[in-house]
């Protein structure tokens, strides 16, 4: 069960790790070059449509397959490794959950009662921050369960 578990940590992590990626380097240096009401108008329906189904089998992955890994085989070669990525997991979750999300939710919020200006102003600065230091956090959860794998 262990190696089974620590096979789909390694790829959860390794996937969400990516997709974090993708958008620190790219969606979010190409919405950057894009006028206030059309930054604002492409983050609200990404942020409409990131929590599908996919997205979240991904989000609690990260942290669910680690976690099986060390409930089934703590003893076992490996295991620091597993620890801390489990750690930063969490750490990236807690990034978004505080941060991120409620960045969104406030977006969301704004359209149709502020100007898009206002909203990106309020928004971007703050959610890319945020979104470098959560992605270096699942990027190293990710890094540190291949090193357990080896």
């Amino acid at each position: 069960m262990t190696s089974l578990s620590l096979t789909l940590a390694v790829i959860a992590n390794g996937l969400y790790a990516g997709f974090l990626l993708t958008f620190l380097i790219a969606v979010m240096p190409g919405l950057a070059q894009l006028p206030d009401d059309g930054f604002t108008a492409a983050m609200r329906r990404f942020n409409e449509k990131v929590p599908g189904p996919a997205f979240l089998v991904l989000f609690l992955g990260v942290i669910a397959f680690p976690a099986a890994v060390l409930a089934t085989g703590r003893g076992e070669a490996g295991w620091p490794a597993v620890t801390a990525a489990l750690v930063c997991a969490v750490v990236s979750h807690l990034i978004t959950i505080a941060g991120n999300i409620p960045l969104n939710k406030a977006l969301a919020a704004s359209e149709g009662t502020e100007p898009d200006s206002a909203a990106r102003t309020a928004f971007e600065a703050r959610w890319n921050l945020l979104h470098q230091v959560r992605t270096a956090f699942s990027l190293a959860a990710f890094a540190l369960l291949v090193v357990a794998a080896r």
